[in-house]
């Protein structure tokens, strides 16, 4: 049987970031950058000059911790060079108004407050960090624990990239309409699982399901099967890319279907990644009231590298009618670290030119520039596959949050949504290996050998970085998952 378009969708009418270990999940990414401007003269130069230039004054993300010798106490702490910031030790010590919301095991209390208490706790831990009494404050970040940086209240995922939705659908569609009729008139979406949203650092179990079976032998059988499915797909990786004929993903299962081979229950045969970006959402807004455009700023307290693993066999039988279930429900890693959206000011990009215009509501003409100019990269084992740029992004965060509430839904404080893979026009820049190995048929050759797609103990890791004031780098935290078998 033809493979089904696991993304259902139907047919229409770069520089290298290096990783810093930590103990704990994720100790972060720590690139060479130009040198940090903002860094005092003085008795306090000590510690402004352990800030490099991805993690200097100009950035200051937001994450959880704990030390060894409290193991159970969980707070915040913001990222300066390769040293993390005890935050409420430092706040209480120093008089803030905020050490409240400042003193908790989440940043969820922090996220609620709001911008105008976003700006104001960032102005002062600028402050502080130009205090010599700053110094006993400050961890060295081998020597912290990282955690979940914020409690996930709803997760959904979008499909925002031009490039890779168009790769997609010649994959899965090689001779028809490579986009959906409604692809460039809304921000397409699905909801995700939040209680699979881990940090980065946590292993990947390979996740298991129903994917679709060897065909019976004989001629009958063997005329519906096609590379990529049956007896291809069930040889793993190395299975080709559907045949030609697959129909459309929108069609609903029939009589052919179940004429078919029986499914199997198993391991996925075809893990994937997929590099996004993630916006988190503090400020919630009302039930029933739409958040425009223009309130962006009032909602997303910051930005995060999200991998969104797939689990392509598994998402390709299950999908039609209703979208994706078990093949992406497993596993959605973020980072350690949530960059504040006010750290992203000069990676401020317009997005691609849109054709046809927007409806009203997603038209964002006359608003600042949306897009972001993030620049990702992949690593597989440790080996550079792939740099993603997020300036290509179709769909922007704005737009994608004001779709997500055109209906009505309310933003809680906790929600993250993610733009879906992140790909360029470059074969370089595919955040996918769906898209890098064009469903695998062109295995990338690697130090370690020849991959399709994830093998049991690989290690996927993206790291990022977006230009800052005055030619500053604004570091992301990094994003790594290993794979573990089921």
């Amino acid at each position: 049987m033809p493979e089904q378009d696991p993304y259902h969708l139907p047919e229409p009418a770069a520089v290298p970031s290096a990783a810093a270990s930590g103990r704990g999940p994720e100790g972060g990414t720590g690139a060479p950058g130009p040198a940090e401007p903002d860094a005092p003269a003085g008795p306090a130069a000590s510690a402004a000059t352990a800030a490099d230039g991805l993690y200097g004054l100009h950035n200051l993300p937001y994450g959880i911790f704990s030390t060894a010798d409290e193991p159970d106490r969980k707070r915040v702490g913001v990222r300066y060079g390769d040293r993390v910031l005890d935050v409420p030790t430092a706040a209480t010590a120093l008089g803030s108004p905020h050490t409240d919301v400042l003193a908790r095991p989440t940043l969820n209390p922090l996220m609620a407050a709001g911008p105008a208490v976003w700006r104001a706790v960032r102005e002062d831990i600028r402050t502080w960090l130009g205090y010599p009494a700053i110094e006993p404050f400050l961890r060295p970040l081998p020597e912290v624990t990282l955690h979940l940086p914020f409690e996930v209240a709803d997760y959904a995922d979008f499909y925002s990239s031009e490039h890779h939705a168009t790769n997609a659908g010649r994959i899965f569609r090689p001779h028809g309409e490579p986009l959906p009729a409604n692809w460039k008139h809304l921000p397409i979406g699905y909801h995700g699982r939040a209680g699979t949203v881990v940090v980065s650092g946590t292993p990947v179990v390979r996740p298991s399901g129903q994917r679709r079976g060897e065909p019976e032998p004989g001629p009958a059988a063997g005329s519906g099967s096609a590379p990529g499915s049956g007896a291809a797909a069930a040889a793993g990786p190395q299975a080709g890319p559907p045949a030609a004929s697959a129909p459309a993903a929108g069609a609903g299962p029939g009589p052919a279907a179940a004429a078919g081979p029986r499914p199997v229950f198993g391991p996925t045969r075809r893990l994937d990644i997929e590099a996004e970006v993630g916006f988190v959402v503090g400020a919630p807004s009302r039930h029933g009231e739409p958040v425009p455009l223009s309130a962006f700023r009032e909602h997303v307290f910051g930005v995060c590298l999200v991998n969104d693993w797939s689990a392509r066999d598994i998402q390709s039988w299950e999908t039609v009618p209703l979208g994706p279930f078990l093949g992406k429900s497993f596993a959605t890693s973020v980072s350690a670290w949530i960059t504040p959206l006010d750290a992203l000011d000069a990676a401020r990009t317009a997005p691609p030119p849109r054709d046809p215009a927007p409806l009203p509501y997603l038209d964002d003409s006359g608003e600042e520039p949306g897009g972001l100019d993030i620049r990702i990269q992949v690593a597989l084992n440790g080996h550079p596959v792939a740099e993603p740029p997020a300036a290509t992004l179709y769909w922007t965060g704005a737009q994608q949050l004001a779709h997500l509430t055109a209906g009505g839904a309310s933003l809680r404080t906790g929600d993250l949504y993610a733009s879906g893979t992140v790909s360029g026009p470059e074969p370089g820049q595919r955040g996918s290996l769906l898209e890098l190995t064009w469903n695998g048929r062109d295995p990338l050759d690697l130090p370690d050998g020849k991959r399709t797609f994830l093998e049991d103990g690989d290690e996927v890791t993206l790291t990022a970085w977006a230009p800052g004031p005055d030619g500053t780098r604004v570091g992301l935290g990094e994003v790594t998952g290993r794979i573990v078998p089921s």
